[in-house]
């Protein structure tokens, strides 16, 4: 272990002789992972849907007694989705185009069917094929709900009226024709003119009380329309940008570019030096120049993986924001970014080896970066043959190490899960590196 020291302090020292390429290996990451996050806050981000008027909605309409600006209250509640209004011919030609991701057509005769609240008019939407269309679904769910929500207190109020006709009387007008209604108020009152009998009195204790039950109609409609509400709680929270995947990206995401480049050119620069020869000759076996620089990765991960954590917990804790200081795990989290860079590391080392060349194993090293990362961004329900590919990536057990080492309340079955699959690949790349540190004799 002495001599593996002696390496790794002369790979340290090289890396102290280069101050802007140390900075430069340490902005790029932390960029590229800034990046990844404002990607992924588009991929949430309101999509695209046609809006397709057939029935010619006007600016204003009565619905239920009440003044409504149906077009306008549509555009407003698509608070989920973003409306663009368009032809059907025209909608239909960018959703096979995957301009827009759905189309939400309005059909003739909407309005009138409405108006009647004799039956349920219905949107017809259609949406792209893949894994966004159940999101979809549920944001167009979500805005016809907003939808029956605005609606319903109108439709409420006239299923009041007629109650209120039940239970006094008075003229409406149903279906365009115009009925006189006798009410049980007044029901009651004329059986009360009437000769007292047994038939009589039953009659009139019926009118009395359904009156009393449809006096209490008001209070069973609001309930049915709405039988859960839902308030928001007025609590301080974190940001989408300070949340806990979100730092877990940014820690894998780093760690992943800068230990594989780092084992990579260190381990190819051996040969470029001319000293890989002499060090094997009796000096240091292969085995050891491989741990230095899987060392040399675990080390440089360490400091700057403690950093990032670090100033996320600066501020959280300065935004007045209680839960997600990273304070009292920083010992749990240190253990996992350790296992993490040495085993990219490994990694990086296998491809410098291969590469031989520190320009080429630099070059490599960066191209091999991003699709490890873009592999492990990938949802499994999206795409299962990638979420399989970054199972055998330290990337993605990284970034699930360091969500649940830092959030979880009860983190040690994903620690203890993703520490085995670290070492696991850490073993078999370090052993693939060894073995192809061969060709660097050569």
């Amino acid at each position: 272990m002495t001599r593996v020291g002696l390496l790794l302090r002369k790979d340290l020292r090289v890396l102290q002789r280069s101050p802007l390429l140390v900075a430069l290996l340490v902005v790029y990451p932390l960029l590229v992972a800034a990046l990844v996050g404002l990607v992924a806050g588009y991929g949430s981000s309101k999509p695209r849907v046609a809006l397709v008027d057939e029935d010619n909605l006007p600016a204003v309409a009565q619905v239920g007694g009440r003044t409504f600006r149906i077009a306008d209250a549509i555009d407003e509640v698509g608070k989920n989705v973003h409306l663009v209004r368009m032809p059907a011919d025209e909608a239909a030609r960018q959703l096979r185009a995957g301009r827009v991701v759905a189309t939400l057509t309005i059909p003739p005769g909407f309005l009138a069917e409405l108006r009647s609240g004799l039956t349920s008019p219905s949107l017809v939407y259609e949406t792209t094929r893949g894994g966004i269309s159940t999101r979809v679904t549920q944001q167009v769910q979500a805005l016809v709900y907003s939808l029956n929500r605005r609606l319903q207190s109108a439709f409420v109020r006239a299923d009041l009226r007629y109650v209120r006709l039940i239970l006094h009387g008075g003229t409406a007008t149903f279906a365009g024709r115009r009925y006189d209604v006798l009410g049980l108020d007044r029901m009651h009152a004329l059986l009360k003119r009437l000769p007292p009998s047994p038939a009589r009195d039953k009659v009139a204790d019926f009118a009395r009380v359904a009156g009393i039950a449809l006096g209490q109609t008001g209070n069973l409609l609001s309930s049915t329309a709405s039988p859960i509400g839902l308030r928001r709680a007025g609590v301080k929270s974190r940001s989408s940008l300070l949340s806990a995947q979100v730092q877990a990206y940014a820690l894998a995401l780093t760690i992943t570019f800068l230990a594989l480049l780092l084992a990579a050119s260190a381990i190819a620069a051996e040969r470029d030096e001319n000293t890989v020869g002499r060090l094997a000759r009796g000096l240091v076996s292969l085995g050891e120049i491989v741990w230095a620089k899987v060392l040399l990765a675990a080390f440089v991960s360490l400091a700057l993986g403690l950093a990032i954590a670090l100033v996320f917990g600066v501020i959280v804790e300065a935004g007045n924001v209680i839960g997600g200081e990273p304070w009292q795990r920083l010992p749990l989290l240190a253990v996992g970014v350790v296992l993490a860079g040495a085993a990219l590391g490994a990694l990086g080392a296998l491809l410098g080896a291969l590469a031989r060349e520190t320009r080429t194993a630099s070059l490599v090293a960066v191209l091999v970066v991003m699709p490890i990362v873009f592999l492990g961004l990938v949802p499994k329900e999206v795409a299962p043959l990638a979420g399989w590919i970054s199972e055998a990536l330290p990337f993605t057990h990284a970034v699930r190490y360091f969500a649940s080492s830092l959030y979880d309340a009860d983190p040690w079955a994903t620690v203890g899960r993703e520490l085995a699959w670290l070492a696991a690949l850490g073993a078999v790349f370090g052993l693939g590196a060894r073995w192809a540190t061969r060709r660097l004799l050569d």
